[in-house]
């Protein structure tokens, strides 16, 4: 039901002079089934107009029948209302309001669909928008950042810093400024061809670079930005490049901001500026916009006026200067010859006009040949607003009239006859420009700048004004409809809302706003910082503190049926009859069936639906139903936030809550017995129930008896004994110590002989080769070779080199043999001489016809894997029998044997359970929990296609098995440790009337915190950065106990309480206990200070 409870099961009847439906009787506050629905006149709009509020128990009559309802400071007497009572009467003042019209505005929440959004990091001030349609591109100047983003939808495409450097920043600070100004601030962001032209505030160091347009971080040219832009990022300038690549900037050119000037530099005329120093030219001037139009270059701004004899006050003027202007002679050198300005006129005409003074946006329709302003009263005076056009007619004509001048300062200002009413910046020769510049016309120059007329706007009355609202941004946009053509204005306001108006001559049209955007977040208000058009894309972007916004110039779609969309009033919008839709005129299919209907402004509907007030406290309140009765609590709400307006609906809902009537508790069904908790072996099952058929209320009885059954199970199922392979052993000695050789492990199948795999490993081991062995064998006797016929002869003996290059010396080879002979004398006396040139003979003769050297065989077949899977090894062998060595023949090169790696692929791996996780803490604190553990199929997890793990993955126990204390709540989460070095938590009662047995107990619980070492480094002595010895691992630190978290050193974190705890002094992995240490704040920019007691 509507109203939030539910009534008693006793039947309703319509009683003579009551409403006559159900649905009438909850409206007007009757009873249904014994159920009071109201009580206070103005909760609902049924009650009498008569009804009034007594003290003590009073009656509520309704026909015959009676419902009783006894508030001890509420009672009320209700009687039935006939069909002619008359509910209520709008006073004069509602009716008054509801007649008001107001334009329609856009909540921002509506709004967010149709924007897009951008914001960077870090980046605030995001005031210089250039929009570079031919690359569809917009470029981005904030605070110490350049962006270029995506014209569709601001996407970042690019994101470059731009900040000053330290030392300008230092220098800024040490001159009195604060660290928000020290800042590099873009003011000036000029896309030129391309490149884009940017220049910055830099920390009061204006600087200015000329940047690629497609890649903001390549700077092709770097320049002073000193009378480019303005030192303070709080002063107003404006720039403007003309088409000779000429730039024109109006700012403050000293650090003080008391020189103001319009500046000329680069390209290839002269640089020139206003006259220094004099207030005549410019008195305290916020430049607001600068365009090149023609042979002139204009400036908008408001300036004190110096012609103003009464008081102080501020004008708004234009100003001009020749772009061939070459400057003086003499007189004006390096200064303007050629600059004017006047006066802007906006004001609402009467005998008494009333002006608005202070220029804040201008916008140029080159189209038109218009210059549209935004134009406030001052700002210590009553907050109201204006716009206003002018046609470059009537700016030219204000220029061609007389001069206003000031022969002294005691003088008058006084009109004077312009001496070239039609001056033309064209009539200067190109050869010698300041030729024709005689002493007289410099004179005139110098003194005759300010012009006698203002310049008048397009239409005597302002185009659109506004009171109490200060505008500050403005941009056109022209519309062709289906009969003529708009100029829409985008006008931003200081408090951050975006009023689109339409300019046009028609009467009932003048003034007209069509709609409010709400750009900002409700409760958010500040100033747009930039306002940009894009025409070709119907798209505005705009300029906030943090970031910019993509919001379309037309939302035809938002509006589902013909009078939303012709109601809207929209130049852009019509119903299309064919298609049924409201849409642009480019999107309709048929000009013909596309209808508008602009002939009178967009009405904001002032309807307003009713809204209930906060509900009044809970009172005790008692409900009678024949012959049962019970204690309630009741409460009651008015519609009166707001009271329904204007037409408006009614609250819907209840006006009367009545809750807390007591009720016992009875006991749902037994659930069905859930699994048992384990596959095998001994578990059990559980089943449980709920005290919630239904649930007890408010006092009432509780239900008696256990919740939760619990059951054995798999009693007679014993658990398989599982098959696993044990732990590998350990690597045998290598066959080998060198030359290579093979290791071998084991392991063992436990339970059985089935396990998957193999039982031995083997390896390659000491591949590296084995040195060479050499000996050499005895001489051998000198043995008579050769005797001469005179008797003597030749002898020799002979030895034998063997060398091994194995470690088995039994694989010693023969070597070569060495040979000596000597010659011993024929008588047998004198010593035999040894020949070494026999044995170098013997040598180089030819090899034996006997010796063979040995040849290897082909390999043998490759042996059988050494494992099925998980990489093996296989071998295969040759012999040295090809032929073999012979007679002192050479042995074969290389190896007897290779091997190969096999069988490379994981084994398959059956499922096997990982261990218990410990027992979870128990679900319930009383009445009955339980704990649970858990396991993973995880150790080792089965690979595709094998068996996974058998058995249950959960276990259950059962705990905390003791009744629960009537009526606490559960306790809440321990509390951060204090000072004191303790944590608490509470519960709290939630019977509203307990008994003496409910609630025993104390409310709240303390213990000791519990406590970590966290180590704290300490800062750097001097002689240690002086030595370049201050880094962390030479550095001592505290070890402290601490109630914070462990493993968090302490210079790392903001702030950080060390309780009253111990210390210990560290250097390396040496420690020293020290005394307490005393309660201190460490600071994250500064060395602790430690206090180290006894």
């Amino acid at each position: 039901m509507p109203c939030g409870f539910t009534p008693s099961p006793v039947a309703h009847h319509l009683v003579p002079g009551r409403p006559d439906t159900p649905a009438q009787q909850l409206r007007c506050g009757w009873t249904v089934g014994g159920w009071l629905l109201s009580l206070v006149r103005g909760f609902l709009p049924c009650l009498p107009p008569g009804a009034r509020t007594a003290e003590g128990p009073i009656m509520v009559l309704a026909g015959p029948l009676a419902v009783s309802l006894l508030l001890p400071s509420l009672t009320l007497l209700v009687s039935h209302l006939s069909s002619s009572q008359d509910v209520s009467s709008e006073p004069s003042s509602e009716q008054q309001l509801c007649a008001l019209s107001e334009h329609p505005t856009v909540a921002f929440e509506d709004l967010q669909p149709w924007v897009s959004n951008f914001t960077y990091p870090g980046a605030r001030d995001f005031s210089q928008l250039a929009l570079d349609p031919s690359r569809n591109q917009l470029i981005v100047g904030a605070r110490n950042y350049l962006f270029r983003l995506s014209l569709a939808n601001v996407s970042l495409l690019q994101a470059t810093e731009w900040a000053s450097s330290e030392d300008t920043r230092r220098s800024c600070q040490s001159k009195g400024k604060t660290e928000e100004e020290c800042q590099n601030y873009v003011r000036v962001l000029i896309v030129a061809g391309r490149k884009v032209f940017m220049c910055g505030t830099n920390a009061f160091s204006p600087m200015c670079t000329s940047r690629q347009v497609g890649n903001l971080s390549r700077t092709v040219e770097k320049i002073n930005g000193v009378a480019r832009c303005p030192y303070d990022p709080r002063h107003n300038s404006t720039a403007v490049i003309s088409s000779q690549g000429e730039l024109y900037a109006a700012t403050v050119i000293d650090f003080s901001g008391r020189d103001p000037a319009i500046y000329r530099s680069l390209g290839s005329g002269p640089p020139l500026r206003t006259a220094q120093y004099n207030s005549k030219w410019l008195n305290e001037p916020n430049f607001v916009a600068a365009y090149d139009i023609g042979l002139f270059a204009y400036f908008f701004l408001r300036e004190n006026a110096v012609e103003h004899d009464c008081g102080r006050t501020v004008y708004s003027r234009v100003a001009r200067v020749c772009k061939n202007d070459v400057g003086g002679r003499f007189l004006l050198e390096d200064t303007w010859t050629t600059f004017m300005k006047a006066r802007l006129n906006c004001s609402r005409p009467g005998e008494v006009p009333f002006y608005y003074n202070e220029l804040q946006s201008a916008f140029h329709l080159p189209e038109q040949d218009l210059i549209y302003g935004v134009f406030t009263t001052n700002v210590n005076s009553i907050a109201a607003s204006a716009v206003c056009a002018f046609n470059l007619s009537a700016i030219s004509q204000a220029f061609n009239g007389p001069f206003r001048y000031q022969e002294n300062p005691r003088a008058a200002w006084l009109p004077i006859a312009n001496p070239i009413p039609n001056f033309q910046c064209g009539t200067l020769p190109e050869t010698g420009p300041n030729e024709n510049l005689t002493e007289r016309s410099l004179q005139d120059a110098q003194r005759l700048f300010l012009m006698s007329e203002a310049v008048q706007p397009v239409t005597p009355e302002p185009c659109v004004t506004q009171d109490s609202v200060r505008f500050s941004h403005l941009v056109v946009d022209l519309v062709q409809a289906k009969d003529t053509l708009y100029h829409v204005l985008y006008i931003g306001t200081e408090s951050g809302t975006i009023l689109k108006a339409l300019s046009t001559a028609s009467r009932s049209l003048h003034g007209c706003y069509l709609e409010e955007l709400h750009v900002l977040p409700p409760g958010r208000r500040e100033p747009l910082r930039s306002l940009r058009i894009l025409h070709s894309a119907r798209a505005l972007f705009v300029g906030l503190s943090d970031g910019v916004l993509r919001v379309p110039l037309e939302r035809c779609a938002a509006y589902r049926s013909q009078g939303a969309c012709l109601g809207a009033r929209d130049p852009y919008c019509g119903w299309d009859g064919k298609q049924q839709r409201c849409s642009t005129l480019e999107d309709s299919s048929n000009m013909s069936l596309w209808t508008q209907n602009i002939t009178a402004c967009p009405v904001r509907n002032v309807t307003r639906d009713g809204g209930f007030g906060p509900w009044s406290p809970w009172q005790p309140c008692e409900h009678l139903d024949g012959d049962n009765s019970g204690s309630c609590l009741c409460r009651a709400r008015s519609c009166d936030s707001p009271r329904p307006r204007c037409g408006g609906l009614d609250c819907l809902g209840p006006a009367i809550h009545i809750a807390n009537c007591s009720r016992n508790g009875a006991w749902t069904p037994w659930s069905s017995w859930a699994l048992c908790s384990t596959s095998c072996g001994i578990g059990f099952q559980v089943r449980q129930r709920s005290c919630s058929n239904p649930a007890p209320r408010h006092g009432g009885r509780i239900c008696v008896g256990k919740s939760r059954e619990e059951r054995f199970c798999n009693e007679n199922t014993p658990c398989p004994v599982p098959i696993f392979w044990a732990s590998w052993g350990s690597w045998s000695k290598c066959s080998s110590n060198c030359g290579g050789g093979v290791q071998s492990r084991r392991r063992a199948c436990e339970n059985g002989n089935s396990c998957l795999g193999c039982g031995v490993e083997f390896k390659t081991c000491n591949p590296e080769g084995c040195p060479e062995v050499r000996r050499n064998t005895p001489w051998t006797p000198w043995l008579p070779v050769n005797v001469t016929q005179g008797g003597a002869r030749q002898e020799q003996r002979f030895r034998f080199t063997c060398r091994a290059p194995l470690a088995d010396p039994h694989g010693l080879q023969f070597g070569r043999r060495r040979t000596e002979t000597r010659t011993c004398p024929a008588d047998g006396s004198g010593s035999c001489d040894t020949d070494a040139l026999v044995e170098d003979l013997l040598r180089s003769g030819s090899t034996s016809p006997h010796t063979v050297s040995g040849g290897w065989a082909a390999w043998g077949p490759w042996s059988s894997c050494s494992r099925d899977c998980e990489l093996g090894f296989r071998v295969r062998k040759r012999t040295c029998t090809n032929p073999e060595p012979r007679n002192g023949g050479l042995p074969c090169v290389g190896d007897a044997a290779e091997y190969q790696d096999c069988n490379p692929q994981a084994c398959p791996v059956r499922g096997a359970w990982s261990c218990w996780t410990s027992w979870s803490p128990c679900s319930a604190s009383c009445g009955g929990g339980h704990y649970q553990r858990t396991r993973s199929c995880t150790s080792p997890a089965p690979s595709p296609g094998e068996d996974i793990c058998l058995g249950l993955h959960t276990e259950e126990a059962l705990c905390a098995t003791q009744a629960c204390p009537e009526g606490w709540s559960p306790w809440s989460e321990w509390s951060k440790c204090t000072d004191d070095g303790a944590q608490s938590r509470s519960r709290h009662c939630e019977e509203l009337l307990p008994g003496p047995s409910a609630c025993a107990g104390n409310s709240s619980q303390s213990r000791p915190c519990p406590y970590s070492e966290i180590p704290v480094i300490l800062p750097a002595s001097s002689m240690e950065e002086a030595t370049g010895c201050a880094g962390k691992r030479n550095r001592p630190y505290l070890m402290l106990r601490s109630s914070q978290p462990s493993g968090t050193p302490l210079q790392s974190l903001d702030s950080f309480h060390i309780l009253l705890q111990t210390a210990k002094l560290c250097w390396g992995p040496h420690c020293f206990e020290m005394g307490s240490i005393s309660s201190t704040w460490w600071p994250q920019a500064s060395p602790a200070s430690w206090a180290l007691g006894s």
